[in-house]
């Protein structure tokens, strides 16, 4: 087995989720350290935060915004955002996102405010 994984994002199903359409790389019971997601955001994203996880965002194409806390940062090409539990959160605009999750991304540990 070697000491490496590689994957190909733009060849992995897309899987709809609370910002859009994501696809989620080394999602592996054996790994307990970091997935990569490639995102692309749609226009209902849903604000949301974690408890345990930590996201890191770069931009990767589109101009727009992450509302962090509730506050509107402008984000473009080459930004790069991290975000640490327990900061709500979603991008706004047509932006497409290579996402770090540290530790490994996992569905149980997206939350949303009840209203």
């Amino acid at each position: 087995m070697p000491n490496y994984r590689i994957a190909q994002l733009d060849e992995l199903a897309p899987l709809r989720c609370s910002c859009g359409f994501t696809r989620r790389a080394f999602l592996v019971p054996d790994n307990n350290i970091a997935t990569v997601h490639l995102l692309d955001v749609e226009e209902d994203a849903q604000v949301h935060y974690h408890q345990h996880l930590s996201e890191i965002y770069l931009i990767l194409e589109g101009e727009g915004y992450l509302e962090l806390d509730g506050e509107l940062v402008p984000v473009r090409p080459m930004s790069a955002v991290m975000i640490q539990p327990g900061c709500r959160h979603r991008a706004v605009g047509k932006l497409r996102v290579a996402l770090i999750a540290i530790p490994p991304f996992d569905p149980k540990d997206e939350w949303f405010d009840i209203k």
